[in-house]
C-alpha cells in the first residue's frame, strides 16, 4: 500500500497550512523591524480616550490659547523693553511674517492630514505653536524669532476644523464650528486678565511657568486622550497634488464660490 493509502498523511510531506505557515514565518523573520519613530506613530494612531468628539478638539483650542492669553501682558512689556523705539513696528513685523507663513503652509497642513491622520497634526501644530512660550524667559531675541517662524506649523484652527468635520454630520457642523469659534474666546476671556494679575504680582517668570505648563498639559492631552478622527480606510492615496497645497489655488476657489453664488 503506498504511503498515505490509509487515509493518514504520515509521508506526504507538509500540508498545504504548514507551508502556508513557514512562509509567513520567513517574511516575519526578513521584515526589517519597526524603526522607534514608526513605533511612536503606531502607538499615537492608537492611543485616546472614548471615540474622537468634538469635545476633544474643544479642550485642544481651548488650552492651547489660554497658554498664549495668559502672556498678552508680559508680551507687550517684553516687546517694549527690547525694541524701545519700535515696539508696535517689531509687534507689526513679527505677527506679520509668522501670518504670511501660516497662510502658506495651511493648505500643505490640511491635505497631510487628509493623508496622515488629524491626531499627528494636532500634535505637530500645537508643539511647535507653543514652542516659543519658554523662551519667553530665557532669551527674548530668541522668543520673538521664534514665534515668528512658528508660523509655519500655527495652523491648529485649520486641524481642529477638520476634526470636527470628520466626527459630526453635516447638519451639525456649523453648530459644531461655533463651539470651537466660542471655545477660542472664552479661553481669551479671563487668561490676559489673569496673566497680567501674575505677572503685577508674582513676577513674569511665573506667568511664563504657568503658561508652558498648560501648554505642555495640551501636548500631553492630545499624546493621551484625543483618539484619532479620519479612519484609514477613508483617506485619500498618499501622494496630494501641488493644487492641494497651493494657498493661492485655495482663495480663487473662495472668490469662484463667492462670484457663483
Amino acid at each position: 500500500m503506498p504511503p498515505g493509502a490509509n487515509g493518514g498523511t504520515e509521508g506526504l510531506g507538509p500540508t498545504c497550512s504548514e507551508i502556508h505557515n513557514s512562509q509567513d514565518h520567513a517574511i516575519a523573520k526578513l521584515a526589517p523591524p519597526p524603526t522607534f519613530v514608526q513605533q511612536c506613530y503606531r502607538h499615537l494612531k492608537s492611543s485616546g480616550v472614548g471615540e474622537a468628539s468634538v469635545y476633544h478638539a474643544l479642550v485642544v483650542i481651548f488650552l492651547e490659547f489660554f497658554a498664549w492669553g495668559l502672556l498678552t501682558m508680559p508680551i507687550i512689556r517684553v516687546l517694549n523693553e527690547t525694541f524701545p523705539d519700535h515696539t508696535f513696528l517689531m509687534n507689526g513685523l513679527i505677527i506679520g511674517i509668522k501670518g504670511i507663513l501660516s497662510f502658506l503652509s495651511a493648505p500643505l497642513i490640511g491635505a497631510l492630514s487628509d493623508v496622515w491622520g488629524r491626531k499627528f497634526f494636532l500634535l505637530i501644530t500645537v508643539a511647535f505653536t507653543c514652542a516659543p512660550i519658554p523662551l519667553m524667559s530665557i532669551n527674548t531675541w530668541w522668543f520673538f524669532a521664534m514665534i515668528s517662524i512658528s508660523g509655519v506649523f500655527a495652523c491648529t484652527f485649520s486641524v481642529v476644523f477638520a476634526y470636527v468635520a470628520d466626527v459630526t454630520e453635516e447638519n451639525q457642523r456649523s453648530l459644531a464650528y461655533g463651539l470651537v469659534s466660542a471655545t477660542f474666546a472664552a479661553s481669551m476671556v479671563i487668561s490676559p486678565a489673569l496673566g497680567a494679575y501674575i505677572m503685577n504680582t508674582y513676577g513674569e517668570n511665573l506667568a511664563v511657568a504657568l503658561a508652558t505648563a498648560i501648554a505642555v498639559l495640551d501636548v500631553f492631552f492630545i499624546l493621551v486622550a484625543v483618539p484619532e478622527s479620519l479612519p484609514e480606510k477613508t483617506r485619500p492615496p498618499a501622494p496630494i497634488s501641488w493644487e492641494q497645497a497651493d494657498p493661492f489655488a485655495a482663495l480663487g476657489k473662495v472668490k469662484h464660490n463667492v462670484l457663483k453664488k
